[in-house]
């Protein structure tokens, strides 16, 4: 059984979504849109995007961005690793390809912060090189297809549909890739039962046929996530809260972060101001709550803490943390609730 690419190929012409990176083959437009679209939905990227090329609008403004601009611009996106590759690729393009963006595969995908998937989005929708896309959308579509029940986990199960996808990817190639992901995404789809009254080759569809669904495709059981507990300190002086800037290795880093310990109670607090020697007038309890990173677990409460004199940390108003600083997922339901209660 062949897999129907002119089929697909139709479909996608007359069915594919207007996105603002669509609009045009500019590599730029393309890149920042697939590492965006890395662990985010479609619509919630778009906002993001707007913004971005507002304030970003060339490969240059990017390579001479300040770290904190970006990671604010970036701030609600997570994984802010990739916001700190893309200015490393960006200055990398201007020092080697004299600000131009790199038109090979191989050179695409030497530049920080780019896999093998996005090395050959950009290389297939920008300048139309036969290279394929595989990420989850490509996986489900093609296993389902064929009713393959491999595990697409496995690093082998990947490359070997990546071989099989190139020995049939047309001259069209940025429209097939595109095609395979957006099918995926908005009719093969992960949860739930696929509209396949919609899809283009649900004719032949061997999942389809066996309407086994659910049990492709195959992925491994998901590792139990590391679990952290911490107190988030509210610390209040003159009107103004202490923010602090966190390290510049491991999770979050260079991100800013409300004062945090390992987690306590509310006597256990009291013991710990009072060896640090810091004197308050009053403590109220803030927001109890959990965040879900990819391989950890937070669970956090939080105090505030009415300062009878500074600490030493930098203090500033909720309206200057808003505007200048990058504050991580994790800290926003604090940071919403001070909002509220101050």
């Amino acid at each position: 059984m062949k897999f129907p690419v002119n089929e697909l190929l139709d479909w996608y012409q007359k069915n594919y979504r207007m996105l603002p990176w669509r609009r045009d083959q500019n590599p730029y437009h393309v890149w920042i849109s697939e590492i965006m679209l890395q662990q985010t939905r479609i619509e919630a990227v778009i906002q993001y995007y707007n913004r971005f090329m507002e304030q970003v609008p060339t490969i240059h403004d990017l390579a001479t961005i300040s770290e904190e601009k970006l990671l604010k611009l970036w701030e609600g996106l997570g994984y802010y690793n990739r916001a700190h590759h893309l200015k490393k690729a960006a200055m990398m393009i201007e020092q080697n390809y004299n600000g131009i963006f790199p038109n090979t595969y191989e050179d695409i995908f030497s530049l920080p912060g780019i896999g093998e998937y996005t090395a050959s989005a950009i290389a297939s929708i920008c300048f139309s090189l036969k290279e394929v896309t595989v990420d989850g959308n490509v996986l489900r579509v093609y296993m389902r297809y064929f009713g393959k029940k491999d595990c697409v986990d496995d690093l082998k199960v990947k490359k070997q549909v990546r071989n099989e996808l190139m020995k049939i990817i047309p001259e069209k190639s940025g429209d097939f890739n595109q095609g395979l992901m957006e099918l995926g995404e908005t009719i093969c789809l992960p949860n739930g039962t696929p509209k396949c009254e919609n899809c283009p080759i649900s004719m032949e569809c061997a999942t389809r046929k066996r309407k086994i669904w659910d049990s492709i495709p195959v992925k491994k059981d998901k590792k139990q996530k590391k679990i952290e507990n911490y107190t988030v300190l509210l610390f209040f002086y003159g009107g103004k809260i202490a923010v602090k800037k966190r390290k510049s290795t491991g999770i979050l880093k260079n991100l800013y972060e409300f004062p945090n310990i390992e987690k306590k109670n509310l006597n256990e607090l009291k013991e710990y101001l009072k060896e640090e020697n810091i004197s308050y007038d009053q403590i109220k309890i803030g927001p109890n709550y959990t965040h879900i990173f990819t391989h950890r677990k937070w669970n956090m409460n939080s105090y505030v803490i009415i300062l009878k004199e500074p600490i030493s940390f930098p203090f500033f108003t909720i309206e200057e943390i808003e505007n200048e600083f990058a504050i991580p997922t994790a800290f926003k339901p604090c940071l919403e609730w001070v909002k509220k209660e101050y």
